[in-house]
């Protein structure tokens, strides 16, 4: 009885992670590189059922290079960064990295001289899942800033401090 116990706690614990849906994505400002670095991270277990909803019930993202790619342009297509004064920053597709339970898309851009602050959208997988969370860490201009997308929010904003 208690391993019975113990065993339907543990199925309910992962189903509920299952259930979480939540991507996690960090806005970097590399020095070394004058660029600014965007990681976005999905769980793979998101990622699977995503593809599947998004384009069809065979797409695979785990064996499928061409499901990667295009999971990728998903991503970046929902996606953007734009100044204070709402003009975009040009965002390049950088590459993809399957890893262990997280699937990654990976962009980046130029870091603008001056840049008082940014405007951000992240809407991917917002479209299909009301409850999708999608975080943002802003690193690498003071203090780490941190953004969420949920609900209904579509455009957040972070300002930087200059010294």
């Amino acid at each position: 009885m208690a391993f019975t116990l113990v065993a339907s706690v543990l199925q309910v614990s992962e189903v509920a992670a299952h259930q979480q849906k939540m991507a996690i994505s960090t806005v970097l400002f590399n020095p070394r590189t004058q660029n600014i670095e965007i990681m976005h991270r999905f769980n793979l277990h998101d990622a699977e059922h995503a593809v599947k909803e998004i384009f069809d019930g065979k797409a695979d993202i785990i064996a499928n290079e061409t499901t990667q790619a295009d999971f990728a342009k998903y991503v970046t297509e929902r996606f953007a960064i734009y100044t204070l004064d709402h003009k975009a920053l040009g965002l390049s597709f950088v590459g993809t990295e399957l890893d262990g339970k997280h699937f990654w898309v990976y962009q980046e851009a130029p870091a603008p001289e001056s840049l008082d602050g940014m405007v951000i959208e992240h809407n991917a997988l917002r479209d299909i899942w009301h409850k999708q969370t999608n975080t943002i860490n802003v690193e690498g201009m003071g203090d780490i800033q941190t953004l969420t997308f949920t609900d209904n929010t579509e455009l957040l904003s972070v300002e930087f401090k200059h010294h």
